[in-house]
């Protein structure tokens, strides 16, 4: 691989072209893709019409828009002809409007029948996702007609692991793997050796749920059909690793309180861009910590009396922001997973119950003898500390529990209801349990 750079800058295109020929295409992908602009056109023209359209679908997206204009009408019109048809939608949805106008204009009336069926469908679901080439066999033909169609028609499929068998209506009746036909006697119909236990979604179901299925049954592609079970198109693992993926740090970036948008690389987003994906969340939780300072401002008095309560309010809010944090993390990724459902509620309550009143008894431990050792405070002030600690700790997990549910139940994202949401209502109530118990038990007016 690291000699491509040294053929390109000494020209021999002829041994550049024999290299290539004998590499992975996601491999190709990556180094050509760090080539300057002006060399990437021409290094891409040496390869075949089969490998440069795989090589083009392993492109970044900007890399793509870069070549596209780059290229002729024609040779763009190629590259479009022979890339799968959910990946030829995908680069027609990302391209610019005069650049789509131009490929569709000179794209064969097939690949144009295919993009236009596959983008009426609405962002995020099953259909948006799918692809239309795969193989499709008829229940009463035999074996040796099977074969014969996947010679046929195989390399333009996405998959021939997998067959897909219909009837005469063109209704989802079974499937057929590869090696069972391999193994069967030329002369009986693939209606009898096939598996009519089809697991199939509609072309309406959302991605992730697809995606929860993908990972339930162990599948390599799944058929996609419409209301009336015609098989549509089919959608393939690797679509899928990329939804996952998208799904995940959609999650993450909720969980982080930033907007979600776009999918692109850290280095290839704008400053602009990164800003209006922080900045609508950091100034709600702004205005909405607000509350702590009123709450400190209620108890001047407390604080007045017994200045050393104030030293102890960062590590209060802190343990207990962190405790909500651990315990709405794990309880959103159960969620995910559908490990558990909002009819789990009293269970989880329970089980946070008991793990959050040892984790606090743990903590309050410690933080007594530090407190004793280290800050040398009087023994009532070590005891609110560690009394405030272990019941802040307690509501902490209360409320990372059950917030995520009940927006799952809802209907809102759980991961909205991630760390800075859950951390600026927990550093409210560990203030108020804090002032609250020392107000109490050092008898303050």
């Amino acid at each position: 691989m690291e000699d491509i750079k040294d053929l390109i800058e000494t020209r021999q295109y002829n041994k550049l072209r024999q290299e290539m020929s004998g590499l992975n295409e996601a491999d190709i992908a990556a180094e050509l893709g760090e080539l300057p602009k002006e060399e990437l056109p021409k290094v891409f023209r040496l390869l075949s019409k089969d490998m440069a359209a795989d090589v083009f679908s392993f492109f970044p997206t900007d890399v793509q828009q870069d070549l596209i204009t780059s290229l002729t009408d024609m040779e763009a019109a190629n590259i479009l002809n022979n890339l799968m048809a959910d990946d030829a939608a995908d680069l027609i949805e990302e391209m610019p409007a005069n650049v789509v106008k131009r490929m569709l204009a000179n794209a064969s009336a097939e690949t144009r029948r295919d993009i236009n069926h596959l983008l009426k469908f609405p962002d995020n679901s099953a259909g948006s996702i799918m692809t239309v080439e795969y193989m499709d066999l008829k229940e009463n033909w035999t074996i040796s007609e099977c074969m014969e169609r996947i010679r046929k028609k195989g390399l333009d499929s996405e998959t021939i692991y997998t067959c897909y068998v219909l009837d005469k209506q063109r209704k989802l009746v079974g499937t057929a793997a590869l090696r069972y036909l391999l193994i069967s006697k030329p002369d009986v119909t693939v209606g009898s050796i096939m598996n009519d236990n089809v697991i199939s979604v509609n072309t309406l179901d959302d991605q992730e749920e697809v995606a929860k299925l993908f990972q339930k049954y162990d599948f390599n592609s799944m058929p996609v059909v419409d209301g009336e079970n015609r098989l549509v198109g089919i959608i393939t693992v690797d679509d899928i690793v990329d939804i996952i993926q998208e799904e995940a740090t959609e999650d993450i970036e909720k969980m982080a309180a930033i907007m979600p948008s776009e999918q692109k690389p850290y280095l290839k987003m704008g400053v602009v861009e990164i800003w209006k994906k922080r900045i609508v969340w950091l100034l709600f939780l702004m205005i909405s910590a607000t509350f702590t300072g009123k709450i400190i401002t209620h108890y001047e008095s407390a604080l007045g009396a017994y200045i050393v309560l104030t030293a102890f309010i960062p590590m209060l809010m802190d343990t207990s922001g962190n405790a909500g944090s651990q315990t709405s993390v794990t309880i959103i990724r159960s969620l995910s997973l559908d490990d558990i459902k909002f009819s789990d509620l009293f269970s989880v309550l329970w089980k946070e119950v008991r793990t959050s009143m040892l984790t606090g008894l743990a903590l309050a431990a410690a933080n007594f003898v530090k407190l004793q050792v280290v800050d040398r405070v009087s023994p009532t002030v070590a005891f609110v500390v560690c009394v405030t600690l272990v019941t802040t700790v307690f509501f902490a997990s209360v409320i990372g529990a059950t917030l995520p549910m009940f927006a799952r139940k809802l209907g809102f994202d759980p991961a909205v209801m991630a760390s800075p949401l859950i951390t600026t209502i927990v550093d409210a109530v560990s203030l108020l349990v804090y002032f609250e118990i020392a107000t109490t038990m050092l008898h303050i007016a």
